[in-house]
């Protein structure tokens, strides 16, 4: 995640955040985590730190009128614990500035309501970005204004965008019936709710636990969907509500989802303010780059243009505007070899992104788990649900 200005390791320095809140910045090579932001703000509490060296430690909040981070290590043992009540005398000197160590950024976990788990990780320098506006009339990337790909285009297939999918007044409707139910905390300063089976990645297993379906007023969404082309046999299994907020400094990492379980689409619902999704790849190789015609973007919808430049992949960030009310469809390279983020940059106030997604082929007619993945479905549409714990 990246914001303007000087940044020292994860967060801006000198900078008191407005509510106790740690804002920390993405600066991870590949293969390791990102920094995220712990959404303490949303409790009005904030917590100090120990040391983390290279394994995770265990802080918890404690309410105080600001957030010091300090750049002072202490003794080597990874287990400190802070309670409600304050810290050990090694865990002190922490508390002490908003300096983090230059060489080194942290990533954060919430473990529950009082208990965030933190780790250290080496400091590396952010990689170059070149950006690129992605246009949905045409299905083209062009390069941003003022940037060293201005002008140039490369076709980016696999979105599609759906404006004013649903009206203003069902998008009220909507968010207030959410808002009845409640929220739970998730990473990077997210709230969620989730309609689906409780599923483990790493083990391939699943359970219906308490899914009971999809909720009731998702049941005239997924209808209208049918309604277009390449939506009209996505029969969406697992609803997802996450819910962003600039007090809390939400965001969510580059990442892809599961092609174990979910299917060939997902389909993604931008409720009470628009946003910009954000795609990157980490595949070697280049991007060829065509110069975009006079006229662009709409010239570039029938024209046939021959390659002159390149870009490396891994350089390369698409930026798919998504406005509010619409319904945004992520299929083939967009789907499996894009990671789409949303950057807290891009979250400008409350915003709710409501996820549909699909069983994979494995799950379906043919598949080896056809008979769970039917039972899942006929779950799914009774529209019936409730949040699940």
């Amino acid at each position: 995640m990246r914001n303007s200005g000087s940044t020292h390791g994860c967060h801006r320095v000198g900078e008191a955040p407005a509510t106790p809140r740690l804002r920390l910045e993405r600066a991870s090579p590949s293969g390791l985590p990102a920094c995220e932001l712990t959404p303490w703000a949303a409790q009005g509490l904030s917590f100090r730190g120990a040391d983390f060296s290279s394994s995770p430690s265990r802080l918890s909040a404690f309410t105080q009128a600001s957030l010091a981070w300090g750049a002072q290590t202490v003794p080597t043992a990874t287990q400190q614990q802070c309670g409600l009540g304050g810290c050990s005398p090694a865990v002190q000197p922490w508390a002490s500035s908003l300096t983090l160590l230059s060489l080194s950024h942290l990533t954060c976990k919430v473990e529950d309501e009082r208990m965030v788990l933190c780790t250290l990780f080496p400091f590396t320098d952010k990689k170059k970005t070149h950006r690129f506006i992605y246009y949905p009339d045409t299905g083209w990337a062009v390069g941003a204004e003022e940037s060293d790909f201005e002008g140039w285009a490369f076709p980016f297939p696999g979105v599609t965008l759906i404006e004013d999918f649903v009206t203003p007044e069902e998008e009220a409707e909507m968010v207030q019936l959410m808002d009845r139910d409640p929220w739970k905390l998730s990473q990077s300063g997210r709230r969620k709710q989730d309609y689906g089976p409780k599923v483990n990645f790493r083990k391939q297993k699943l359970k219906m636990a308490d899914f009971r379906g999809l909720p009731s007023f998702s049941r005239e969404v997924v209808r209208r969907m049918g309604l277009y082309p390449i939506l009209e046999d996505f029969q969406p299994v697992e609803q997802c509500n996450l819910d962003y907020c600039p007090e809390r400094g939400s965001a969510i990492d580059p990442h892809l989802d599961d092609a174990w379980l979910w299917g060939e689409r997902l389909v993604s619902l931008s409720l009470l303010a628009p946003t910009v999704l954000s795609m990157s790849r980490e595949a070697p190789g280049s991007l060829l780059l065509c110069l975009a015609p006079s006229g662009f973007p709409e010239a570039l919808a029938d024209s046939t243009m021959a390659p002159s430049r390149s870009v490396p992949c891994q350089e390369v960030e698409v930026a798919v505007p998504l406005p509010r009310r619409s319904l945004v469809v992520l299929s083939g390279g967009a789907r499996h070899q894009w990671k789409h983020a949303i950057h807290r940059r891009h979250v400008g106030a409350r915003r709710v992104g409501v996820t549909f997604r699909e069983l994979s082929a494995e799950f379906g007619p043919g598949g080896k788990q056809q008979e769970l993945g039917q039972e899942l479905l006929q779950m799914a549409l009774s529209f019936q649900g409730r949040p699940t714990t």
